[in-house]
C-alpha cells in the first residue's frame, strides 16, 4: 500500500508555473481521479507524483520515499494514454516487459501475468502481436503490464481517452474489479466526469493552469461498484457537484 503526502508542491518550466503551491495526501488504497480543464497541469502533476519530473519546489513522498527512488524500486506503475505496446513482442512479452527490465529491482510476489491476461480476457492472444488487436485489446495488455508488478502505487493518465464510449465503459467495469479490494493505491487523470465518479473514492477538481485543488469531492458510492452504478441517483448527484465545481473554477 501506498500513501502519497505532497506538500507545498510547485512546478514550473521557465516562466511558466504549472502547478501552484499545493498540498495534498491520498490514503493507501485509495482510488482518487483528477478532473480539470484541458492543460491544467493535471498530467504534469501525475508525472511528479510517479518521479517521472522533478518538483521546482516542495516535497513529495510516497510512503515516506522520493517519488524518484520509489520508481526506481518498481514501487510505482504508470497506464499512459496510449498503450506503447512494442510491435516485435507478443501480448505474453509485452505484459511481462516490466518484470523483464532491471529484474533486480523486481518484487517478490510478482503477479501472475498468465492468469491477469486471463482475467482481462486476452488468455486466447497470448502469442498475438499489437497489429493483431483492436485499441480496447491493447489497453488491456497495458493495464496487466502495469498491475504484474504488484506495485501499490498505480497511476494512469487518460488510459481510456482513446477508446469508444462502449470500450471506454467495460475498461472501467474491469478496472474495478481488477483494484478493488488489492490495496493498490489509484491516481487516475481523465477529463470524464461519469468516468472520475464512477471509478473514484475521491474526485479532485483541479483549477485552470497552474493547477491548483478548488474542490475535493467525496464519492460516497458503494464497493464493490455495482455494474449499473451509473443508474443510480446518488451517481447523477454526485456529477452534478464535480461538474459545478469544474464550471465554477473556470470562471
Amino acid at each position: 500500500m501506498s500513501r502519497i503526502v505532497v506538500r507545498d508542491l510547485s512546478k514550473s518550466y521557465g516562466d511558466l508555473a504549472v502547478i501552484d503551491p499545493l498540498n495534498l495526501d491520498i490514503d493507501s488504497g485509495a482510488f482518487v481521479s483528477i478532473i480539470g480543464p484541458s492543460g491544467c497541469g493535471k498530467t504534469t502533476l501525475m508525472r511528479v507524483v510517479a518521479g517521472l519530473e522533478r518538483a521546482s519546489a516542495g516535497v513529495v513522498e510516497l510512503d515516506g520515499q522520493a517519488p524518484e527512488r520509489a520508481r526506481a524500486g518498481k514501487r510505482v506503475a504508470m497506464v499512459p494514454q496510449q498503450p506503447g505496446l512494442l510491435p516485435w513482442r507478443t501480448v505474453g512479452d509485452n505484459a511481462r516487459l516490466l518484470l523483464d527490465v532491471n529484474r533486480r529491482a523486481n518484487p517478490d510476489d510478482p503477479a501472475d501475468v498468465g492468469a491477469l491476461l486471463r482475467e482481462v480476457g486476452l488468455d486466447g492472444f497470448i502469442d498475438a502481436y499489437p497489429h493483431e488487436l483492436s485499441g480496447g485489446m491493447q489497453q488491456r495488455v497495458a493495464l496487466v503490464r502495469a498491475l504484474a508488478l504488484h506495485a501499490p502505487l498505480l497511476v494512469m493518465d487518460e488510459p481510456f481517452a482513446a477508446l469508444d464510449e462502449i470500450t471506454r465503459s467495460e475498461m472501467r467495469g474491469l478496472l474495478n474489479h481488477l483494484v478493488e479490494g488489492k490495496g493498490v493505491t489509484v491516481v487516475f487523470i481523465t477529463h470524464s466526469i461519469s468516468e472520475a465518479v464512477a471509478l473514484s473514492d475521491r474526485v479532485l477538481v483541479s483549477s485552470p493552469r497552474p493547477a491548483s485543488i478548488i474542490a475535493d469531492v467525496e464519492i460516497d458510492l458503494p464497493r464493490p461498484r455495482p455494474a449499473d452504478v451509473e443508474d443510480l441517483p446518488r451517481f447523477v448527484e454526485l456529477c452534478a457537484e464535480v461538474r459545478h465545481a469544474l464550471h465554477g473554477g473556470m470562471r
